[in-house]
């Protein structure tokens, strides 16, 4: 694959690899993911020795919100991109001591076949990850962990006490709006901990930040 981009958002240990898409009037080809490519990309080393052992594919609903989900034993990181329609990832660090820890942000993907770019989003452990969606979308997951459900957790995104300040200004107006509606969410979801809750569980100790 042709990487032409890797940059780091407001967190910054939450990455997007842009790729190229080689089009023409039939449409376009891409590899979505080369391994040597990845390894040996110079802004790439966030993925050295990383083991993709499950693949996920996701449909999700207009006005769908995801998460915010994380896990142990194995711990479990994600490349994720869309396959069709727009997904709003948001993301949420949950590590101890962290100078981020409870604050949360988003960033925008479309998957427009017109382009001549598409994006990863990288989302390590130690952040719960969620997704909202403008538009009925398909999704890619990459995950470098098998999904333990015995180990598996979630924190609501509606919890106030989430700080979404880092997000994009026009994102976090649209986010809000949408949090102040009824989005549709599974009853898993609804409830999920809040930020406090998991602060004070003893679960907490799995996800320590380091510099």
């Amino acid at each position: 694959m042709k990487i032409l981009d890797v940059k780091s958002l407001v967190i910054p240990e939450i990455k997007v690899v842009q790729y190229q898409r080689f089009g023409d009037e039939r449409g376009y080809f891409t590899e979505i993911y080369r391994k040597n490519d990845f390894e040996s990309h110079p802004n790439t080393g966030f993925l050295k020795n990383i083991e993709f052992t499950q693949i996920n594919e996701s449909y999700a609903k207009k006005g769908v919100i995801k998460g915010m989900h994380f896990q142990w034993n194995p711990y479990m990181a994600k490349l994720v991109r869309p396959i069709a329609g727009t997904m709003i990832d948001l993301f949420l660090d949950i590590r101890k001591n962290s100078p981020t820890f409870g604050k949360g942000a988003g960033y925008k993907i479309s998957s427009n076949t017109s382009d001549e770019t598409g994006e990863w989003i990288w989302i390590p452990v130690g952040f719960a990850h969620g997704l909202y969606f403008e538009e009925d979308s398909v999704l890619e997951y990459m995950c470098t962990g098998q999904w333990a459900p015995d180990t598996e957790r979630s924190i609501l995104p509606l919890d106030e006490n989430i700080d979404w300040s880092l997000m994009d200004s026009n994102l976090k107006l649209q986010f809000d709006e949408v949090r102040k509606s009824n989005p549709i969410m599974t009853e898993k979801d609804r409830d999920g901990m809040t930020l406090n809750q998991w602060a004070e569980s003893n679960d907490s100790n799995n996800f320590m930040f380091s510099e």
